[in-house]
């Protein structure tokens, strides 16, 4: 199947689009024809990526999805440049900070449900309102997280929060699937991204060797760009009759069940 400009024509908001797994799907969407509108909050590295794509096809505009205000002008601000709205990928997300049940510091909680669901409410909302005014069919995906079906995968706040996603794409799916509207989230287990290094303290290779060590799926290590293929898949008409689907990208993980080492 040909990858290009599997997306010609649309116009794209990627959040959390500056690095990592958004960087990878910015580029990919841009390759594929979209316009495509950066939305950071790493405004330096927001520039710098738009910068090194076509000029007249990328753009980075600020946006902290913890603030619905931000949010509806980034929208407003893509539909007044490119004209339209026809894909939302929801992909800002924290990962919270660890600590036990018995320490849980509720004001992180706090912080990783702000970003991680109110912020993804946010932007299903104003997408979703942008693309009914127009009458466009559009694709709303999310960032969800192999902790979104399992427990022991991530710190409490997290897998709370990406439990809570996939239930809200579900439930926004039977809402607006009556404008013609998909929304659907995708699932990584782990991807080396600059975020996932900075929180373990390790570079690439060492975390993508730590993944490598848990995974179902050997001899591969998952990366962004895997991720941003399926995210492209989601985005296009080739999956024009998916809806409130969790596309789980774990090589199996999350469905295999890993009996304990044996002792010695």
């Amino acid at each position: 199947m040909s990858t290009k400009q599997r997306l010609e024509g649309k116009v794209a908001i990627v959040t959390g689009g500056a690095s990592g797994i958004g960087a990878e799907s910015v580029k990919l969407f841009a390759q594929n024809g979209a316009s495509v509108v950066i939305a950071d909050v790493q405004d330096e590295l927001g520039h710098q990526l738009a910068a090194s794509l076509a000029s007249d096809q990328v753009s980075y505009h600020h946006c902290d999805v913890r603030d619905e205000k931000q949010v509806d002008q980034t929208i407003a601000f893509a539909v007044g440049k490119y004209g339209r709205l026809d894909v939302m990928f929801s992909n800002a997300g924290t990962g919270g900070s660890f600590s036990g049940i018995m320490e849980l510091d509720l004001n992180a909680f706090d912080n990783t449900i702000a970003v991680n669901v109110r912020g993804v409410a946010a932007t299903i909302k104003h997408a979703a309102r942008a693309m009914v005014a127009a009458n466009i069919r559009g694709s709303i995906i999310c960032t969800a997280s192999v902790a979104a079906s399992m427990g022991g995968c991530g710190p409490h706040g997290y897998t709370a929060s990406k439990h809570a996603l996939v239930g809200l794409v579900r439930s926004a799916c039977s809402e607006l699937g009556a404008h013609g509207i998909r929304v659907n989230c995708v699932s990584p287990f782990a991807v080396a991204t600059p975020h996932m290094c900075r929180y373990f303290n390790k570079g690439v290779d060492e975390v993508e060797a730590i993944g490598m060590s848990m995974a179902n799926m050997k001899g591969i290590a998952l990366k962004a760009n895997h991720i941003a293929e399926a995210a492209l898949f989601l985005a296009s008409d080739e999956s024009v009759y998916i809806s409130g689907h969790n596309l789980v990208v774990d090589g199996g993980f999350s469905v295999v069940y890993r009996s304990p080492l044996p002792s010695d």
